[in-house]
């Protein structure tokens, strides 16, 4: 005897908070049925193995779309991570440049003849 409608394998593209409701939504009417069948009869080891599978995949398919998620939010934060670790050696080494040029303007004002005596 089976109380419990298939409804086949839970199908999820895109994780979305709609379809997660509606697999609540639907897994809580079947439980309702569930508690409310057992009751009267139990139910079969084939239809609450369906129950657990259905419930099962519609979890693991979630996990799966969220780990995919987090490995491309990991690639980006390594790609900016590189991105960052570049700029901050090219400011670096414009740092650096630019201390070497006001040195060497210092040098050469300091060769310059005493400015003073003309100026009179």
């Amino acid at each position: 005897m089976k109380f419990a409608r298939s409804i086949g394998p839970a199908q999820i593209e895109q994780p979305s908070e709609t379809n997660s409701r509606a697999n609540v939504t639907e897994l809580t009417r079947e439980s309702d049925a569930f508690r409310q069948n057992n009751n009267k009869d139990e139910l079969s080891a084939d239809d609450l193995s369906a129950l657990l599978r259905r419930v099962t995949e519609a979890s693991m398919q979630e996990i799966e779309n969220l780990m995919g998620e987090l490995h491309g939010l990991r690639n980006k934060l390594q790609n900016d991570a590189n991105r960052i670790q570049s700029d901050i050696t090219k400011y670096t080494q414009l740092s650096q440049s630019i201390l070497q040029l006001a040195t060497v303007i210092s040098d050469n004002v300091k060769k310059l003849p005493d400015a003073s005596g003309i100026a009179q």
